[in-house]
């Protein structure tokens, strides 16, 4: 699985194709996000592991964004301790323009969130933990060269990673999954694996939470998980008020492995804090990529599906039927759907195609009319010479044979 090669799944190229990817620059940080859904609800916002992106977690984004919720992914920037993790996600969310949140947090990620929620705690509404922890000890124990990280080759730092991602025969879901974040790992550079391993191996807890657990949701995985179970436990002991939502299986990466059990665990989650959604405030991906949601700052920002020129004159043209985006496709039970959508796409287009085809040329007609005659007219002559010099033949013949007797 962590080899050969690795086909994008179909519904992560439509998303791609109708989500825009936002980059920008804060202080020394670079963000890389999506942000999706309509503007006036406060946004969930997804923080992967040490493995993930911001693409990681496509499904949440195509999903709770059709259903009238705000979700914003984000790649973890280089930060080498909390405490800079900390300052630098606050600045985003100042330059994006959102001050109340929902965060969700797996693995590393989610260890992250507590933090957040720890030293921020008037930002922070409610938490969703899903194969996570609260303490970093058993890490740094286990990775004593953390110190010269920051000079270890890329393919060392890649190697580490992918050694806590189990790599055995399994379900066929759980294994899309494993090669979707090992080729979204073949996209860090270095720095950003060194940073990541740095949070992880750097000792450090989390501390009392103002939060109330009643505005927590843990979420894990009942099977195999890189994440320790005496970790996960420890964090059921600190949240013993949290609502506690297990999956029988989808093993480190369940957003992906087992999509509508934790969309639904993540719409359910929201309702229970007073998140309210909007379905009708967004109906389709507008082409200026603003997504429905159009308050961050257009200083710096990077739009990888908008950047052309003709893009920007088709969006200024006049809006028409033929013109217009198709909407984000809804939810489905898995990413078939969105493949059959595709292909009637396809189809339909193939079948515009042929339709308007230019009729051919009378000339093409009386060629091939040409030679249909002049084969009549060999197959005449053939016929013609074979009964007359047949009789010849035979005549022959028997001469032949009647002087060979005597």
């Amino acid at each position: 699985m962590k080899g050969g090669v690795f086909s994008a799944p179909g519904d992560y190229i439509y998303f791609k194709s109708q989500v825009p990817l936002h980059k920008i620059p804060i202080g020394s940080k670079q963000w890389r996000y999506y942000d999706f859904g309509p503007k006036v609800v406060p946004p969930l916002i997804c923080l992967p592991g040490i493995a993930g992106t911001a693409d990681v977690y496509y499904k949440q984004i195509m999903s709770l964004s059709m259903k009238g919720y705000r979700v914003i992914s984000v790649d973890i920037p280089r930060a080498w301790n909390n405490h800079e993790w900390i300052q630098a996600f606050e600045k985003f969310l100042d330059a994006i323009d959102v001050h109340h949140i929902h965060l969700y947090g797996t693995a590393l990620g989610g260890f992250l969130a507590q933090l957040f929620a720890q030293h921020r705690p008037r930002r922070v509404r409610s938490l969703v933990l899903s194969n996570t922890f609260v303490e970093t000890t058993s890490f740094s124990a286990a990775m004593p060269w953390a110190p010269i990280v920051g000079w270890a080759p890329s393919f060392i730092l890649k190697r580490h990673v992918l050694s806590g991602i189990r790599d055995s025969p399994q379900e066929p879901f759980i294994a899309d999954s494993v090669d979707f974040v090992v080729s979204q790992v073949e996209t860090l550079s270095r720095d950003d694996l060194a940073s990541r391993l740095t949070l992880t191996a750097d000792a450090a807890s989390v501390g009392p939470l103002l939060l109330p657990d009643s505005s927590i949701t843990i979420m894990d995985t009942n099977d195999y998980c890189a994440t320790p179970q005496s970790l996960k436990d420890q964090v059921v002991e600190r949240y013993p008020g949290a609502r506690q939502a297990y999956l029988k299986s989808g093993g480190d990466f369940p957003f992906l492995s087992r999509p509508d059990e934790v969309n639904l665990h993540l719409q359910l989650h929201l309702r229970r804090v007073g998140v309210e959604a909007q379905p009708d405030v967004i109906s389709s991906v507008p082409k200026d990529g603003s997504g429905g949601s159009s308050n961050e700052p257009n200083n710096g920002r990077e739009d990888a599906d908008d950047s052309s020129e003709s893009d920007k004159r088709d969006s200024e043209a006049p809006s028409t039927a033929e013109s217009a985006d198709p909407p984000l496709a809804p939810e489905a039970t898995g990413s078939h759907d969105l493949d059959n959508q595709l292909l009637k796409m396809a189809k339909l287009s193939q079948g515009s195609d042929e339709s308007t085809t230019p009729p051919l040329p009378d000339a093409f007609f009386r060629d091939k009319q040409k030679l249909l005659v002049s084969g009549a007219l060999l197959n005449i002559a053939r016929e013609f010479l074979i009964l007359n010099l047949l009789p010849l033949y035979l005549g022959h013949c028997t001469l032949t044979g009647n002087v060979a007797a005597m």
